[in-house]
């Protein structure tokens, strides 16, 4: 096996700072990337689709819980089986305490095929506490690009989208596929990928969270049972 070179510590420092550089302009050039992300259009979601949680049926509308954005996590779980997949399980265990998404008015959920009696006691067994639907057997993955015809059969394929609730309207700003996944879990890597963003006074385009109603600054850092929700 191939090992990094060992040098003195003057050498790695300097190579470190030549590196340094080069992930600055990454930052940069991802800053610039997430507002031209933020700056997509979206498309409003007409269609009724009807879900199933832990508190029976529910509407797209109901998955927002009251705030007003909504990041779901297509967790792939065919109505046949008996557990979910390894991959989208392990995504899911990356998923940090739900708060800080909530002080910045964004709620994540889990969406999955399968029917609601077959998430429940997966869910249980993997101890996880973050709001699971099944959309079975409705057109919600279809119209979300979730499936595709694969070797001649229809495939699901994990991946996230993002709603923004302007009233009693709802409306699909983003969603992620595959690699787009790759880094995603923390609570700032999930509000990248909303309308509002993390809701910063520097992010662009400037005032579009504030003009959203959220405040002109924003609600700073918490431990995570200190919030008002």
């Amino acid at each position: 096996m191939s090992l990094p070179e060992i040098v003195p510590r003057a050498e790695w420092r300097a190579a470190r700072e030549e590196l340094l550089e080069k992930e600055k302009a990454v930052t940069r050039a991802l800053d610039a990337l997430r507002a031209e992300r933020r700056r997509l259009p979206m498309v409003p979601v007409d269609r009724e689709y009807v879900f199933e949680g832990g508190d029976g049926k529910a509407a797209l509308l109901d998955l927002f819980q009251g705030r007003q954005q909504l990041v779901v996590h297509h967790f792939v779980f065919d109505p046949e089986w008996e557990t979910g997949c390894r991959c989208c399980s392990a995504f899911l265990d990356q998923i940090g305490h739900l708060a800080h998404l909530h002080a910045r008015r964004t709620t994540f959920a889990a969406v999955s095929r399968a029917p609601f009696t077959r998430i429940l006691p997966f869910k249980a067994r993997m101890g996880w506490t973050v709001p699971w639907y099944s959309s079975h057997p409705g057109d919600f993955d279809a119209d979300l690009g979730v499936l595709r015809e694969e070797d001649g059969g229809t495939a699901q394929r994990p991946g996230v989208s993002c709603f923004l609730r302007d009233g009693d309207r709802v409306f699909h700003t983003y969603s992620a596929f595959g690699r787009g996944m790759e880094g995603l879990g923390s609570t700032a890597s999930l509000l990248d990928l909303t309308a509002l963003g993390r809701q910063e006074p520097w992010e662009e385009p400037q005032g579009r969270a504030h003009a959203a109603g959220a405040p002109v600054a924003r609600e700073p850092l918490r431990y995570h049972d200190e919030y008002d929700d």
